[in-house]
């Protein structure tokens, strides 16, 4: 059967809605009043004729690779009929938005999935997760915050310095977001109302050298709780005190939950021994335009040398055949050409670029095949910080 792939327009907003809400349990609630089209965001939907039986969004985003912003495709809301499942109508919206996604300029594209078979049926890999630890309040108590920090909460002066915390944070990670474009509404009013509350520390020049955004949860003890969305100390001393207030929540809320990815310096503040994983939602990437991404993602300074590559990619044809990568001074590209003497899947390409395994895991897992010389030289091209994204789409 033929159906049509188009992108969707604000008539279409009720259609989608109602499909949305079906695949993911929100159908209880109201719908929104307003279905307008969002600058930032483009849907795709699959038609029988005028009835929408699967759709998929394309958000424009960046991630920090290497100490710079890849211009990213998030993917969400990908939902489709009960009726039609299994019948191939995911791969047909999510080839489009990817085709789509490359038009507009993206390089890569993320998502959350809901279960992780057919996104790697289509090239996507899991490469790091967004996580949230519990830790009981008590063990927080026992930190003692050093000298020359003092607390307070933030005002609205304080947010572009939080933001610009925040930034240099997420530049020395891999797969953070960058939280500016059309999506980001940055004006300190709307961050600050995010929260209960936004904890700036403040170090003894009066410069801004850390802050935690909070949410006090709605419970008492024994089952109360505060959630720290943003735990971000520039030094260590603000880390601590940062650290310590939640500790001081312990008579009230027995339990604090942080949201920290693997290597963060606040688990070595942390009694680990007691903590417990309070949720994990891991996220997965692919890339979408290959020359480009290799050309937007910081690399190795120290690194100097050349890999000849064959990549595979039926849903991303442009990205497949021989390429030839150069990686000199911090930068990276691809030339068409070479012997193909090293061959990546979808699934290895995404799991390298992101630092996420090494090129012996990838071959283990049949992702990566080829001659093994040019091995070392991959495998230091992407070693760095593991894969954490902490915002959810």
């Amino acid at each position: 059967m033929v159906y049509e792939v188009r992108q969707l327009q604000e008539q279409d907003g009720p259609a989608a809605w109602r499909l949305g809400s079906v695949a993911f349990g929100y159908h209880a609630s109201p719908p929104p009043e307003d279905f307008s089209l969002v600058p930032g965001r483009v849907a795709w939907g699959v038609f029988d004729g005028d009835r929408l039986i699967a759709k998929a969004v394309d958000r424009e985003q960046g991630q920090w690779f290497g100490g710079r912003i890849v211009p990213t495709s998030g993917v969400a809301g990908v939902a489709v009929a009960p009726e039609v499942r299994r019948g191939g109508l995911g791969r047909q919206v999510l080839t489009r938005l990817l085709a789509g996604a490359r038009e507009r300029g993206a390089a890569i594209s993320a998502l959350f999935p809901s279960t992780p078979h057919p996104y790697r049926r289509l090239g996507w890999e899991e490469v790091g997760a967004l996580t949230y630890l519990s830790v009981p309040t008590s063990a927080l108590a026992a930190i003692r915050p050093g000298p020359g920090v003092t607390l307070r909460p933030a005002s609205s002066e304080d947010v572009p310095a939080v933001q610009a915390l925040y930034r240099d944070w997420a530049r020395s990670g891999t797969g953070m977001m960058e939280r500016s474009g059309l999506l980001y509404d940055t004006t300190p009013e709307k961050f600050l109302a995010a929260y209960d509350g936004v904890t700036v520390a403040v170090g003894a020049t009066g410069d801004l050298e850390g802050y935690a955004s909070w949410v006090r949860g709605p419970n008492t003890d024994p089952v109360a709780r505060v959630t720290a969305h943003d735990l971000v100390a520039a030094t260590p001393q603000a880390s601590t005190a940062l650290l310590a207030m939640f500790g001081g929540w312990a008579s009230v809320a027995p339990t604090t939950v942080l949201r920290l990815g693997q290597g963060d310096p606040a688990l070595l503040e942390i009694p680990t021994t007691l903590v417990t994983v309070d949720s994990r939602q891991p996220w997965m990437l692919r890339l979408v335009d290959a020359p480009a991404a290799i050309a937007a993602r910081g690399w190795p300074g120290y690194l100097s040398g050349a890999v000849d590559l064959e990549i595979a990619d039926a849903e991303c044809p442009r990205n497949a055949g021989p390429w030839r990568l150069v990686l000199d001074g911090g930068s990276g590209r691809l030339e068409p050409g070479g012997s193909g003497a090293v061959r990546f899947t979808p699934r290895g390409l995404a799991a390298w670029y992101a630092g996420a395994a090494t090129p012996s895991a990838l071959r283990r897992a049949g992702l990566l095949t080829g001659e093994t010389v040019a091995d070392p030289l991959l495998s230091a091209a992407t070693a760095g910080p593991t894969p954490v994204l902490h915002d959810f789409f």
